[in-house]
């Protein structure tokens, strides 16, 4: 098929019934529900658009550059051949290609990038060298198109689709990714140790040679530390004087009491989290911080617990008995007080607990930990107090919890 016209002006009429042929095929092949993914500038392939849509974009923003083999939109390019394929793969051989893990579904669901639950190829499908995945330019001559790098969003979802895609070995039904994120599932249930991870990884590689396993548990980390909903570290004073963060962040001493930051000058830490090791001071105290937004991000991305965010304002029984905090004083006099922040009730309100814990189950010591936990109560009562919908938001270490001085956590 001649697709020289996508070198065209985009007001030209060549450029537009080129469009309008591409629309064709793509409605034909690859629809879904009467949606397509946008090849546009702008979408790059990972948003699903109505027809006039993806028109209207196609003709202001353009194509992503490469995009000459419309791998998204029903043309597979494998071994050097083109062939169309139907996205719902009825009763073909595609089936062969889906493994027994949902790997992609939970890629998808994490990037909030959408395909209704279908793979674009099939796992073992090979880019050719003339195709653009996500804004990723890959040009005939083999090299990359400048100034269209993805954005980085897109870049880790296709990273991770990449090794979604590859065997853990030949034949496996399980990819090097679901191994990986099962296995470190099992080591977070279990309460084992990363070093007791690491001898184990050794020896499931030593019975196992032929298969792809990471070397050891940080090499597991940087593989599947792209799904998201991480933490970040913040030095803090014991005291709860202040954090070293923001505009403060590379303060040496507390401003309020002039302590160093650090345990001891002459103290040095090996950092092996990142890159290798590399020697560093040793701060006082780290606060792990667990950023809220992508994590409230993630409840709307779902259907039914959208839904379920407006239960307090759509859903509930107001008879005066108190069953949801929704129905206590406190709410109506928070209403009252912020009208405009209460007019939608897509608002998130959250409640606070906190509480101190040993995390080495050794009653002797004098360490413990604080965790900091969220309670969505736009949510109903049987799903709210659910132990799933509880949002870990910081663990501050201690011997005592902050008591008021949370606030500067807060």
């Amino acid at each position: 098929m001649d697709r020289s016209w996508m070198k065209l002006s985009r007001v030209s009429n060549a450029y537009q019934n080129g469009v309008q042929t591409f629309l064709n095929f793509a409605f034909q092949n690859a629809s879904q529900e009467n949606m397509i993914l946008c090849p546009c500038k702008k979408c790059g392939n990972i948003y699903w658009h109505f027809r006039e849509v993806v028109y209207e974009h196609l003709i202001v923003d353009g194509f992503i550059r490469g995009y000459k083999k419309w791998i998204f939109h029903g043309e597979c390019t494998s071994s050097g051949t083109s062939s169309t394929i139907n996205p719902t793969y009825p009763d073909t051989d595609y089936h062969q290609y889906v493994r027994q893990d949902d790997m992609e579904d939970m890629l998808r669901d994490a990037f909030n990038m959408r395909s209704h639950g279908e793979q674009s190829c099939p796992p073992d499908f090979i880019i050719s060298e003339d195709c653009n995945i996500g804004g990723n330019v890959f040009c005939e001559t083999g090299t990359s198109a400048p100034n269209e790098e993805p954005n980085e969003e897109a870049a880790k979802f296709y990273n991770l689709l990449n090794e979604m895609n590859e065997e853990l070995y030949e034949g496996s039904k399980y990819s090097k990714l679901s191994f990986c994120i099962r296995l470190f599932h099992l080591k977070c249930l279990g309460g084992w140790t990363g070093n007791s991870f690491t001898m184990l990884l050794e020896f499931l590689r030593e019975i196992f040679p032929f298969a792809k396993i990471p070397q050891s548990c940080q090499d597991m980390k940087r593989l599947i530390k792209d799904l998201g909903l991480g933490y970040d570290k913040i030095h803090s004073f014991p005291n709860d004087c202040m954090l070293y963060w923001g505009d403060q962040k590379n303060q040496q001493s507390c401003h309020v009491c002039g302590k160093s930051r650090w345990m001891n000058s002459n103290t040095e830490d090996v950092n092996t989290d990142e890159g290798g090791a590399q020697l560093r001071k040793k701060p006082v105290k780290v606060l792990r911080y667990f950023p809220l937004i992508p994590r409230l991000q993630r409840l709307f991305m779902s259907s039914k617990i959208a839904e379920s965010m407006t239960w307090h304002n759509d859903q509930r029984t107001d008879d005066g008995l108190l069953r949801h905090p929704v129905d206590s004083l406190a709410w109506k006099s928070f209403d009252s007080k912020f009208s405009s922040f209460a007019s939608d009730p897509r608002n998130v309100r959250l409640g606070l607990a906190a509480d101190g814990f040993n995390p080495f189950k050794i009653m002797s010591t004098s360490y413990s930990t604080w965790p900091v936990v969220l309670v969505p109560y736009n949510l109903p009562p049987w799903i709210c107090m659910k132990q799933s919908s509880f949002i870990l938001s910081m663990i501050i270490p201690g011997e005592k919890g902050s008591g008021n001085d949370i606030d500067i956590y807060l």
